[in-house]
């Protein structure tokens, strides 16, 4: 069974910084796409970014340019980086991984979630 292990959340400030871990149980190299999400409070969780096997990276607008999804693949981890950080951007992020086998069926795996909180 894959586990994810997000870690790094916390409160920071406008303009601030934090970068977020995402730990797995499996070899990183067994997961086709890995992403990060979030949720804020009210809302509907929505993606932010993902990175594929191949190292293809896609962001949603408001995150371009500040935020950086990476892999680790010696440590089985991912990592976002996330600058310039803003009041909206609070949210709980949650790390999320797919797998397709050989015969294309899918797999997908969350995170517990770790809270992010921008504020003065």
């Amino acid at each position: 069974q894959v586990q994810l292990v997000e870690s790094g959340g916390g409160l920071v400030q406008p303009g601030g910084s934090l970068r977020l871990s995402c730990a797995t149980s499996g070899s990183i190299f067994s997961f086709n796409t890995m992403a990060w999400y979030r949720q804020a409070p009210g809302k509907e969780r929505e993606f932010v970014t993902r990175v594929t096997a191949g190292g293809n990276t896609n962001y949603v607008d408001s995150v371009k340019g500040r935020f950086t999804i990476s892999r680790d693949n010696a440590k089985n981890t991912m990592y976002l980086q996330m600058n310039s950080l803003k009041p909206e951007d609070t949210a709980v992020y949650y790390c999320y991984a797919l797998i397709v086998n050989s015969i294309g069926i899918k797999y997908t795996y969350w995170g517990q979630g770790t809270q992010v909180t921008v504020s003065s």
